[in-house]
């Protein structure tokens, strides 16, 4: 016992840390790589370990033994045996399955066609068994006798060394290359983890290098964490490496990361993005940072449909279909080129359809960028079963700390609704309460006081509803941007706030994602989608690239309406990341005076 230590491990698993303690923040980074924050009140943090969370950590190797250590270090009280068994046993589960090369087989239906099976192995007779009964996985799972010679033929084959236990040989299937994904899908449904271990092909060879000096004649410096989080995903380019997520924070510099691996790969590249605009900074990207040129590079969306080299598509053209249950024909572009690498840019918020070609995908080099594995529809699995596990993962505090990105000043200003909307509100549904209290007029006066007070600053307002947006843009005279504006406008709007000709700037989500404005110094969030944590992590991502002065990030909320609910659901990405987070009532005479001084 060491009342001085900030953690209580309870055991049903959760973990309460103690925010006044002076190692809160020590303790904060040290369960991030192995624990999910679920509440976040003024002075007990609560975290949950999870079956997912430890495999991630196990993926980048992280072991039980280290959480269990992080555990004990960090102890108030005696942590429960139990907590410390199911570690052990949750953790070790990571790794107990493994597919492997297997061996090629003419097919019984075209005389012509050879077909790649290959190996799921297993050290236990147990849990052999539990698979061979499972319903779900009978259908692609082969009972099969391991084959020693097909084995080391097909190694030979994909020149790498693999070694195999004799219980591993011993408890054996065979699937079809083609279902590798959707085996690794369904065993996770049922807590079997799988450790993919056939290495991947090379693709279509593309000399890429990044320049030492921009286009733009600027020195090109990587970032120490940015050449570590490509390494750790490129590994020895053996089995089991090639392939996962990279964790880091908006203005940390993803797309540099991107463009690493790509250099360290060299291989024809896929890279597919939230929207038009992202592909056009992706393009832009790559012009100025690499040696490509623009023979090489191409767009594929619902404006240009080139396949070159490098091809940059967005995922509503891969979505796109005629009709609700008709084919995805542009899903074609993920066969048409010899793709040796695919980037998913915001992996986050790859659509549920993609999943369905990622799953077809195990045999391609494959990266996940994003700044939380958050996904409002829960599917973080499919992520890590099909795109990858987490490979590297950095506190956003520590590369403050380092000036990588901006400190950020976060502000909640409760305002009561306005007068005369009360009736309406309490009479509503609960979704059109929401966007009452969301669109409160009461919000405008505060978004005009922000901006008084900030003069110097590079204003982001963003906002959920268009009407809403549509009158603060009209009533403050300068531009929005929505899912409706044309892409030329677009970029012509975002270029004109880069370039200091618009210092306020009216945005819908359209601008949540992969987006570049790296002077945008301060952000006012009227309205937002209801509790995402991932949408607060993209919106305050906005103003963190590095800069003189520190980032300020306001979010507006109506007091005692579902709205407060869903913002402090918000809160809790910004308490796992270290940020303290300022209250601040609003009853519409006093002066916000008082945050100058942020």
């Amino acid at each position: 016992m060491n009342l001085e230590n900030p953690l209580i491990i309870q055991s049903d698993k959760t973990l309460l840390l103690d925010v006044h303690s002076p190692l809160a923040d020590e303790c904060r980074n040290s369960l991030l790589p192995f624990a999910e924050l679920v509440r976040s009140p003024e002075h007990l943090h609560t975290y949950q370990l999870t079956a997912l969370s430890l495999w991630n950590a196990a993926s980048a190797n992280f072991t039980s033994k280290d959480a269990i250590e992080v555990l004990h270090k960090y102890a108030r009280y005696d942590v429960p045996q139990s907590v410390e068994m199911w570690i052990q046993e949750t953790a070790e589960r990571f790794g107990k399955l493994r597919i492997v090369p297997g061996f090629l087989m003419k097919s019984e239906t075209k005389e012509a066609e050879t077909v790649e099976y290959l190996y799921l192995v297993c050290s236990s007779p147990f849990v052999h068994k539990e698979l061979s009964v499972n319903p779900s996985l009978k259908k692609n799972l082969i009972p099969c006798e391991f084959n020693e010679e097909f084995f080391q033929e097909s190694l030979k084959r994909y020149e790498c060394k693999i070694e195999l236990n004799e219980n591993e040989k011993k408890y054996c299937f065979a699937l079809l290359l083609t279902d590798r994904g959707t085996i690794k899908q369904d065993l996770l449904k049922i807590s079997w983890p799988v450790k993919d271990d056939v290495p991947l092909r090379d693709g279509t060879p593309l000399e890429i290098n990044l320049r030492e000096t921009t286009s733009s004649g600027k020195k090109l410096e990587i970032r120490d964490y940015q050449i570590e989080s490509a390494k750790a995903l490129v590994g020895d380019k053996g089995p089991g490496t090639g392939f996962g997520t990279i964790v880091l924070p908006c203005g940390a510099g993803k797309t540099i990361v991107g463009m690493q691996i790509m250099a360290m790969l060299k291989t024809n590249t896929l890279i597919v993005t939230t929207n038009i605009s992202a592909v056009h900074q992706w393009i832009d990207e790559l012009l100025d940072k690499t040696d490509l040129d623009a023979s090489q590079i191409a767009e594929y969306t619902g404006e240009s449909k080139v396949i070159k080299n490098v091809t940059v598509a967005t995922y509503q053209i891969l979505t796109w279909r005629a009709n609700k249950t008709g084919p995805y024909p542009h899903f074609e572009l993920f066969r048409k080129n010899n793709w040796g690498l695919i980037i998913y840019d915001e992996v986050h918020m790859l659509p549920a359809p993609v999943f369905r070609v990622a799953a077809e995908l195990q045999t391609v080099r494959r990266v996940g960028l994003t700044a939380t594995l958050v996904r409002e529809d829960g599917c973080e699995g499919y992520v890590f079963s099909l795109v990858g596990p987490k490979r590297y993962d950095v506190p956003w505090k520590e590369l403050e700390m380092e000036k990588w990105i901006a400190s950020a000043h976060c502000v909640e200003v409760r305002v009561d609704l306005e007068s005369g909307k009360e009736i309406e509100y309490a009479v509503a549904s609960p979704k059109v309460k929401y966007r009452i209290a969301s669109e409160n007029p009461a919000k405008l006066k505060i978004v005009e006081q922000l901006i008084a007070l900030y003069p110097d600053d590079k204003i982001l307002i963003i906002g959920q509803y268009i009407s809403q947006l549509e009158n603060i843009a009209q009533i403050l005279k300068v531009p929005l941007i929505t899912g409706k504006t044309p892409n030329a406008e677009r970029d012509k709007i975002y270029s004109d706030f880069r370039k200091n000709e618009i210092k306020i700037l009216v945005v819908s989500k359209v601008a949540n994602f992969a987006i570049d404005l790296p002077d945008a110094s301060m952000a006012i969030q009227v309205s937002g989608t209801f509790g995402s944590r991932q949408e607060e992590a993209q919106r305050l991502g906005r103003i963190l690239r590095p800069k003189k002065t520190d980032a300020k990030f306001f979010t507006l909320i109506t007091r005692n309406t579902s709205e407060e609910e869903f913002g402090t659901n918000r809160q809790k990405f910004l308490a796992e990341q270290g940020y303290s987070y300022k209250l601040v009532r609003y009853t519409g005479n006093e002066s916000l005076e008082e945050l100058k001084e942020l």
